[in-house]
């Protein structure tokens, strides 16, 4: 018999019966549950909007008229290429059995996908009961995996050849994605055993990207013309509803990270609400007295890195805590997407180093500083994944390994991606193609 009882309390997305524990629906006869597949139906659905038309909405706001589409174009075709590749290997190498480190072949091209019972993660007394049918959570993680990588184009947007931007995100979602969401998510993963809390992807989906997108930014230079030229915001008003898109679709992320419809998800959902209006606040009041005004694309940065901070927490902490995570989001993640981008000369074009990256760093500590036991509980371990105010020091500890471990390994893994690439094909596009924009150079089409 399985069970979801130590293991189950300590990551978000491998959390799926943490609050049904020690019942008997984990029994061998167990039934799908219509409710909880019913939300993840719908959080599924969610998430996906959050990549379309969602994170396309909002970076194409933020760049230059001439790049519009081309940005556009990189969310949509990330889209429906990492569902081909999450149907083929991806999904296997990060949810199949495997090792510690990375997943088996068991799934591939979805091989024995049940629909019919209930699934179970892992194998062993360290398995995870569910009550959705495995095709459900596959798809759910499947929208994980795409926007990851989507988000990584923000970093590099206006000079990165398409082609390019293909062979780097397919190489990347395999080679980093997969295996770091396997050693996180995966009762059989090494940072999953250790203890470290990631409800919904601090450190799989932000961190991984931050660095990701560093790291590109870096090897590909700096934009033509950067530091001289106007590169304001084509159009804010799409940013804005991007940003509004990436916040109602952020419920799914976060709350449907309970994999059930239950009281924890409620309280995800919740403490995704406090931490983002906390840190669009918060960046808001910075700028205002900084610069003298608070402007439109400030409150939905703030936003954004307050929904990215709570994201490994969600599951984890109460609203006094979001409150603190969205406020210290908001500040840092402002002083990091400005100061630091200044001092450090990097030209990490929509700031996805500071947003999601600095972001997902403070989001996954203070979880350990914030976490509440009760939220996690189970008949087996009453006490649940406590953090530093509840008397464990150590979950800081572990959290910070587990920030430091996706650091370097995304940092290593990208930056050898990119070379091979750079070596193969070509990572930028040309001086002209950049002056008259990857709209009309490399699609042949223009918002006109």
């Amino acid at each position: 018999m399985t069970t979801s009882t130590r293991l189950p309390a300590r990551a978000g997305l491998a959390t799926v019966a943490a609050v049904l524990a020690a019942t008997p629906a984990w029994a061998a006869d167990a039934k799908i549950d219509a409710g909880d597949t019913a939300w993840m139906l719908t959080a599924t659905t969610l998430v996906l909007m959050m990549t379309i038309p969602g994170l396309a909405l909002f970076y194409a706001g933020m760049v230059r008229k001439k790049n519009v589409l081309s940005t556009m174009m990189q969310s949509f075709a990330i889209c429906s290429l990492v569902t081909i590749l999450w149907m083929v290997v991806g999904y296997s190498l990060a949810f199949g059995n495997g090792g510690s480190l990375v997943g088996d072949f068991s799934r591939v091209l979805l091989s024995g996908m049940g629909w019919e019972k209930p699934f179970t993660l892992g194998t062993g007394d360290a398995a995870v009961a569910t009550t959705i049918p495995e095709v459900v959570f596959m798809m759910f993680q499947m929208t994980f995996a795409i926007i990851t990588p989507a988000l990584i184009c923000g970093a590099f947007a206006d000079r990165m050849k398409f082609s390019a931007m293909l062979w780097f995100m397919g190489a990347w979602l395999l080679v980093v994605y997969a295996p770091v969401a396997h050693m996180v998510w995966h009762p059989s993963g090494w940072i999953f055993a250790s203890g470290a809390l990631d409800f919904a992807g601090g450190t799989v989906v932000h961190v991984n990207a931050g660095i990701a997108g560093l790291v590109a930014a870096i090897v590909l230079g700096k934009r033509r013309g950067y530091g001289h030229d106007n590169m304001a915001p084509h159009n804010l008003a799409l940013a804005v509803i991007g940003a509004s898109l990436l916040w109602v679709g952020w419920f799914g992320f976060n709350a449907g990270s309970a994999a059930a419809a239950n009281g924890r998800a409620g309280m995800a959902m919740a403490v995704t609400q406090v931490a983002a209006a906390a840190a669009a606040l918060s960046w808001m009041f910075a700028e205002w007295m900084t610069r003298g005004k608070p402007s439109v694309l400030g409150i939905v940065s703030g936003a954004v890195a307050g929904l990215v901070a709570i994201t490994p927490a969600s599951g984890f902490v109460m609203p006094g805590g979001a409150l603190v995570i969205g406020v210290a989001s908001g500040l840092v993640c402002f002083w990091a997407s400005t100061t630091l981008k200044r001092k450090l000369g990097y030209d990490d074009s929509l700031d996805v180093f500071g947003v999601h990256g600095v972001g997902g760093i403070v989001g996954a500590i203070l979880t350990g500083v914030f976490a509440v036991g009760a939220l996690s509980a189970t008949e087996a371990t009453p006490a649940g994944s406590q953090g530093l105010l509840e008397g464990n020091a150590g979950q800081v500890v572990t959290q910070v390994v587990a920030v430091a471990f996706t650091i370097a390994y995304s940092a290593i893994a990208s930056f050898a991606i990119l070379k091979i690439v750079d070596a193969t094909i070509g990572l930028r596009v040309s001086d002209e193609q950049e002056r008259d924009g990857l709209d009309i150079a490399l699609h042949g089409e223009t918002i006109h």
